[in-house]
């Protein structure tokens, strides 16, 4: 047996939280229009998310995850180590040292709900995205 699953990932207190959904396939567009449902605690909102694909036999009582995709960033701007550097801001001082530590070349940085910062891995995807909420903002000013 086989089954399909999007991991979604929404900023939490110090870590972050996770929603798992059962999904058709790997399917990009099924998976945006399933995050535009999620609010999490405190109104946190999905930043990215992930498909999973689960399996087990007939004779096995729990299944186990034996695919996973590359993470789907669901918007938020990307930034190099130059770019954070030269920016020269004091808040950036330690990102610019976890970055140079962690050999990160870039991180994406996300404000869907709350602001959170994350590596770019080189299979990662942003997608063109806004969230829902501010959809309406922006639909609002366009047509007052």
């Amino acid at each position: 047996m086989r089954a399909h699953f999007v991991k979604f990932y929404n900023p939490g207190t110090i870590v972050a939280e996770h929603t798992v959904l059962p999904i058709d396939s790997w399917d990009v567009e099924q998976a945006v229009k399933q995050a535009d449902d999620i609010v999490e605690r405190h109104g946190a909102t999905p930043y990215a998310f992930r498909f999973l694909t689960k399996a087990r036999e007939d004779d096995e009582l729990d299944s186990k995850i034996v695919e996973k995709s590359n993470l789907y960033y669901l918007g938020g701007k990307v930034e190099t180590l130059g770019e954070i550097t030269e920016r020269n801001h004091p808040s950036d001082r330690i990102l610019i040292s976890n970055m140079r530590a962690n050999n990160w070349a870039k991180v994406i940085r996300n404000a869907n709900s709350y602001g959170w910062t994350m590596p770019l891995e080189k299979d990662d995807v942003v997608l063109d995205y806004v969230p829902p909420h501010k959809r309406k903002v922006e639909n609002n000013a366009i047509n007052p």
